[in-house]
């Protein structure tokens, strides 16, 4: 029987992690990437990357494609595109980078630390109103 720790590391050794100061500079790039988080609904109105786009966990994959109730068009179109996927601490965002990568991402990364390590970077973070917090 696998236990999350074995999940996090199975998905680590396929899925490629960024540090903050990684995600930042390609934000600011000629492409940057989409970035995506999936965490809570709760926890993305309190606190978000700016231009990141919610889809949680829970429903990701059905969101990844097309004709299904929960596809996020912006996602399902975004195959070709580099993906930073982010969550609270980069767990759950290392699950779903994985995932995505099982179905055909062929960009797609995880933020390491999180939205928790991008705000001790000193990154900017925005609530539901997009009002820095």
């Amino acid at each position: 029987m696998k236990r999350y720790a074995d999940l996090i590391a199975d998905a680590r050794s396929r899925v490629r992690e960024l540090m903050p100061w990684e995600l930042a500079a390609m934000l600011v790039s000629a492409n940057p990437p989409l970035v995506l988080d999936v965490r809570e609904p709760a926890e993305f109105a309190s606190a978000r990357i700016p231009g990141s786009i919610n889809v949680p966990r829970g429903v990701l994959e059905a969101a990844c494609e097309w004709d299904y109730e929960d596809t996020v068009p912006e996602l399902a179109a975004s195959r070709e595109r580099a993906v930073v996927v982010v969550c609270r601490s980069g767990l759950r965002s290392l699950l779903a980078a994985d995932a995505m990568r099982a179905m055909g991402y062929g960009d797609v990364a995880s933020l390491k630390t999180g939205v928790r390590g991008w705000n001790d970077f000193e990154q900017p973070l925005v609530d539901a109103a997009s009002q820095p917090v």
